[in-house]
């Protein structure tokens, strides 16, 4: 699944970019559902715990505030593509595993502001 680069984001920004464009409109629907904050925090979590890792299984310290880089983020969403790619996934209506955790990057970018140059 290919996702396609956001309007105003500049060619270098995808695909970040891609996944802000197809699932920022998801972060709306926290308001109504705290279960999917829920799920999504630790869906965030889990994407941090890995970015962080330095070798197999050794987890690097990180600060309380989880944060990620642009570069490891657009890898880890690259690599993640090519899962649900190779897997023939179709996002659904409401939410699975794939959807969660694209979710919970496209909040990392936005939290993290990781689309500004």
């Amino acid at each position: 699944m290919d996702f396609p680069p956001y309007d105003d984001a500049p060619p270098m920004a995808s695909p970040l970019a891609g996944v802000v464009a197809a699932f920022m409109p998801r972060l709306a629907e926290f308001a109504f559902d705290p279960g999917l904050l829920a799920a999504i925090d630790q869906h965030a979590a889990a994407v941090c715990d890995t970015l962080s890792l330095d070798a197999p299984g050794t987890p690097v310290p990180i600060p309380a505030q989880r944060t990620v880089g642009r570069e490891e983020l657009s890898d880890y969403v690259l690599g993640f593509n090519d899962v649900l790619t190779e897997t023939g996934w179709q996002e659904p209506v409401g939410y699975d595993f794939a959807t969660l955790r694209l979710t919970a990057i496209c909040w990392l970018v936005r939290e993290q502001n990781l689309l500004a140059f």
